[in-house]
């Protein structure tokens, strides 16, 4: 069953029904005007120092993983993730019941309030949650679920007619996910947000890419626990003047034999415009330095580098779109810290992006730049498939959830032999940008 969304005038939040696919129904007000900020447990505003410069915080454009998007399932970024995310400790989820047991305590009233605002009720059942407050796994959960509901509730605001799908998934090797995906709307020709929490062995294919990204992990019996957790998000428009975004972000944590547990993070965001608007460049990445720079004012610029340098479509000699942020393996200052700025870059996707959105969806176009729309859409498959190393994980790892790995693929794209844009036109204007990135902020 598809869920109708409609418009969120004032922001209401929304709620499925009990089990995989329902109806999403206003469920409370109160949950739009709540900033996705409030972890048990959390600080909140502080701002942490010397972020990035731990021993794992150097510049390999390895994703995450390898499972990058995996993780949250790019591509299927909710998909790798399908291979790694979430804890051997957690139960099985709950059975989505809503209801508010007057007999329980104000605090867990106040989880069940908060989980009434998420697309779906958690991975995790709300018991363990409760048991758990101040652990890393359960803030991480609750952030995820808490920015996947603030994105589809701003994304279906704007579309105003859209239908959300929303699909609760088991992996039968351990964990599950949510993926709430959106096709054909007015203003959105697809757009996917999906949560995966997952755990279980890691497979020793994954074992030996974190041991080649200078982790040193002891198995038992050669096995190597593991729990994942990410949110991911591929938005695809239909409009040739209104970009595509992309974002992701994640948290792993492996128990080694002895019991000691490695953890990091990783994650960024990123546009791809088919057209170049250099005010639309600027206030993204305008957007995305103030949420890092809470946190440090050199973590922009390594990050900002760190994703030119990933997204590069070798073959083509150029990078898939103008950039963003990027990081992995962040393990330092402190797990408190990478945690609150993984908040910010988080509730800096809305902002980011959605008033691009609003800007250039309703403006006229030519049959002639929605060809190069498609051909440009063509370069992101291309790249999702042949060097995203989340992706290609997700697709040869045993229990993956192949339709959450694609999600990130738009409906239509194309590819035409030797086309070449002619000199100084509005697309060789992108390509040259693509090929040499731009220092927006500066």
């Amino acid at each position: 069953m598809s869920l109708h969304l409609g418009r969120l005038s004032a922001g209401p939040c929304w709620r499925t029904a009990c089990g995989g696919r329902g109806e999403l129904r206003a469920w409370s007000r109160r949950c739009a005007a709540r900033p996705i900020g409030r972890y048990p447990g959390t600080a909140g505003t502080e701002q942490s120092r010397g972020m990035g410069h731990g021993p794992t915080a150097r510049g390999s454009s390895w994703l995450g993983t390898g499972l990058a998007t995996a993780l949250a399932g790019l591509a299927g970024m909710a998909a790798a993730v399908f291979g790694h995310v979430q804890r051997a400790e957690m139960v099985p989820k709950s059975s989505g019941s809503r209801s508010l047991p007057p007999e329980k305590p104000e605090e867990e009233d106040d989880l069940a309030r908060r989980c009434s605002c998420f697309m779906a009720m958690p991975v995790t059942d709300l018991q363990e949650l409760r048991r758990r407050p101040n652990d890393m796994k359960t803030k991480m959960e609750l952030l995820i679920l808490e920015t996947q509901a603030q994105v589809c509730q701003a994304l279906a605001q704007v579309d105003g007619v859209a239908n959300f799908s929303v699909d609760r998934w088991e992996r039968k090797e351990g964990g599950g996910g949510i993926s709430c995906v959106l096709q054909d709307g007015r203003v959105f020709e697809k757009a996917g947000v999906s949560i995966s929490v997952v755990h279980g062995n890691l497979s020793e294919e994954a074992a030996k890419q974190m041991r080649s990204r200078g982790k040193t992990l002891k198995t038992k019996d050669g096995k190597l626990p593991f729990c994942a957790m990410g949110v991911s998000s591929v938005i695809h428009p239909k409009n040739p003047h209104a970009p595509t975004i992309h974002f992701n972000y994640r948290y792993f944590e492996i128990e080694e034999a002895d019991g000691n547990k490695q953890w990091w993070f990783g994650g960024g965001c990123d546009l791809t415009p088919t057209y170049l608007n250099q005010e639309d460049a600027v206030h993204f990445h305008r957007t995305l330095k103030e949420a890092c720079d809470k946190h440090g004012p050199h973590l922009y610029p390594k990050f900002k580098k760190w994703c030119d340098d990933y997204f590069f479509i070798v073959h083509r000699g150029e990078r898939r779109g103008i950039g963003g942020i990027f990081f992995d393996d962040l393990d330092s200052p402190s797990k408190e810290e990478v945690f609150r700025f993984v908040q910010s870059c988080a509730q800096a996707v809305v902002p980011s992006y959605i008033p691009l959105v609003k800007k250039h969806c309703d403006e006229s176009f030519t049959a002639q730049e929605k060809l190069w729309q498609q051909l440009r859409r063509g370069r992101y498959v291309e790249f999702n498939l042949l060097y995203d190393r989340g992706t290609k994980f997700g697709l040869f790892t045993p229990g993956s959830r192949i339709e959450s790995i694609l999600m990130s693929l738009p409906l239509t794209a194309r590819w035409e032999y030797m086309h070449s844009p002619s000199e100084n036109s509005k697309e060789a204007e992108i390509l040259e940008v693509l090929r040499h990135p731009r220092d927006w902020v500066h």
